[in-house]
């Protein structure tokens, strides 16, 4: 199994936690765009709602540099696209294993039951349909520079922080 090299995309998923108000509009279009159907099951994205706290979490793929989920997929099913460096299946060699369910740091994988295969963000080829309904701004598509590097490492951070909360209560 061969590990793709590093590429960092034009464009990545940012998201704002302390933006998102659990609407779950995102899953809604998500499931649409990609199924036909508004089914949240079938949604690439998920929203984790923590209501004693009052938190909601856009849980989707986050295209790492070095996928966790390539790694481990024992049939070269999941890939890091060379041109957009999005990670993105190929399902008709997916199995349904779920290692790369479990692998998955951020929760940004699914299994559609029905087909028994994996999803995951594909980013809509390049044009992420959450982002264009996400109604308060909470998941963003930025061109790669600095700054927004610096903005999705202090989410992921924020991200860990309310993890760390929620499980230790």
């Amino acid at each position: 199994m061969e590990v793709s090299t590093i590429r960092l995309p034009e464009k990545i998923l940012v998201i704002n936690v302390e933006e998102c108000t659990g609407c779950r509009i995102c899953e809604l279009i998500c499931s649409f765009y990609r199924e036909r159907e508004f089914n949240p099951t079938k949604s690439r994205i998920h929203i984790v709602q923590w209501e004693r706290e009052g938190v909601d979490v856009p849980s989707v793929c986050l295209h790492c540099e070095m996928p966790a989920c390539e790694t481990v997929c024992p049939t070269d099913a999941i890939y890091k696209d060379a041109k957009s460096g999005a990670v993105l299946i190929h399902d008709e060699l997916c199995i349904g294993c779920k290692a790369c369910l479990l692998a998955c740091p951020f929760g940004g994988i699914s299994i559609d039951l029905e087909k028994r295969k994996i999803i995951k963000c594909d980013l809509c080829g390049y044009d992420p349909r959450c982002v264009k309904f996400c109604p308060t701004g909470a998941i963003q598509f930025l061109k790669v520079n600095k700054a927004v590097l610096m903005r999705q490492r202090r989410a992921a951070e924020k991200m860990a922080e309310l993890f760390k909360i929620v499980t230790t209560q």
